[in-house]
């Protein structure tokens, strides 16, 4: 029997899904969450969000010096613990399912445990983010190694099933010793992620599929849209240096989509290196569909990734993808042809893959559909849902044993 008919036949689950912020789209563990919670509700579950935020279980902020200073650029928040809010929430739930191996879902766990309730937990925290984003910490040799050791002594070695988006994110685990069944499944992308239709009303410019016909060149000004943490692994420093190499670079308009501890030295970088303006902050979720739709060309210049949602979302609105390929990252596995991966950090290589596509709108227009059409059929929120409530089952099931 299908996974899709045996979800359709089984009862419904009620999950608690412990998010440290849970009522922020402003960052992709906690957007991904609440897009999982509304499918689930969708397909008949019920859901119970556990943390900051949350509108019946809400926790209360846990402040980490310095550390919370710099997680709050990233639009992210430690929840603390509370014994009292757990107990409340995991009442008669079938299983807890946990986010972040950090205080918060620690405790949750411990107390789900002690409550006979079923674990689970996902990867989304991957340490080379920690360590990028800790300045000279990253010089520690062996650092990441630790991290990872940390995390699976805090959490994951408690959990007998582990979420991870991507095969990388699952080998990385394995390298790193982890002994917990792997269930790799995409985060998926919401389907309001669409490309533009013909004629439709969208963001500030039309997309690359509605300004020209196939022998039509490419217009001006030509905008490039990145997404994500303004932080040092997701490299947007290369970016920037690119575009200014690019013979094209006079008619290159840049919008990176994010917030974090970088945003003012790439405003002053952007500023002093590009020819045009270049909008670099934060952008609500809610608006991100028409902002990537008016785009030309997604660039993904990150240096790890656990998985990149943001570049699904990208494809699903009809952007075709550059992406650097590196061994940190699973988002070079979205590539569909050559042009559309560049090695990471080269920045030579990335103004070439830029210019390429300037000067082939006729292509870009064809691999912006395809890309679409490749993102929608496998890459869809509700898909990966049904999948992760089978492996809840799986949870449920080894729990009674």
């Amino acid at each position: 029997m299908s996974e899709n008919k045996k979800n359709e036949t089984q009862p419904p689950l009620t999950i608690a899904m412990v998010v440290d912020t849970s009522g922020n789209r402003g960052n992709g563990t906690s957007n991904s969450a609440l897009q999982w919670a509304q499918e689930l509700e969708r397909q008949g579950h019920h859901v119970r969000l556990v943390g900051i935020g949350a509108p019946e279980y809400p926790a209360r902020v846990n402040h980490v010096p310095l550390v919370s200073w710099v997680a709050k650029k990233q639009q992210m928040q430690f929840a603390e613990p509370s014994d009292t809010l757990f107990r409340k929430a995991f009442d008669g739930v079938d299983v807890v399912h946990i986010y972040t191996p950090f205080r918060f879902g620690q405790h949750a766990c411990k107390v789900a445990k002690q409550m006979g309730i079923a674990v689970t937990a996902g990867y989304h925290v991957q340490p080379e983010n920690v360590t990028y984003s800790a300045g000279p910490l990253k010089y520690v040799p062996g650092i990441d190694s630790f991290i990872y050791w940390l995390f699976d002594i805090w959490l994951y070695r408690k959990i007998d099933h582990v979420h991870v988006p991507t095969e990388l994110g699952a080998s990385l685990l394995r390298s790193h010793g982890y002994k917990s069944k792997l269930h790799v499944i995409s985060n998926g992308y919401e389907s309001r992620f669409t490309p533009k239709r013909q004629g439709q009303a969208g963001g500030a410019a039309p997309g690359p599929g509605d300004r020209r016909k196939a022998d039509e060149p490419s217009p001006v000004p030509f905008r490039i849209v990145a997404s994500g943490r303004l932080t040092n692994e997701k490299n947007h420093v290369a970016l920037i240096r690119a575009i200014a190499r690019c013979r094209h670079a006079q008619d290159i308009e840049l919008v990176i989509a994010g917030t974090g501890p970088l945003k003012k030295r790439l405003q002053r970088m952007a500023g002093r290196l590009l020819s045009r303006p270049a909008s670099i902050g934060f952008h609500r979720n809610a608006d991100m569909p028409a902002l990537l739709r008016s785009g030309d060309l997604l660039v993904h210049p990150s240096i790890a990734d656990l998985e990149s949602v943001s570049v699904i979302e990208g494809m699903a609105a009809g952007l075709v993808p550059v992406i650097a390929s590196s061994s940190l990252s699973a988002a070079g596995q979205f590539a569909l042809l050559d042009e559309s991966l560049f090695p990471v950090d080269d920045v030579d290589a990335l103004a070439r893959r830029i210019d390429w596509w300037i000067d082939h709108p006729a292509q870009l227009a064809k691999w912006g559909g395809t890309y679409a059409k490749h993102t929608k059929t496998n890459y869809s929120v509700e898909s990966s849902v049904r999948k992760f409530v089978a492996m809840e089952r799986e949870a449920i099931a080894d729990n009674r044993r």
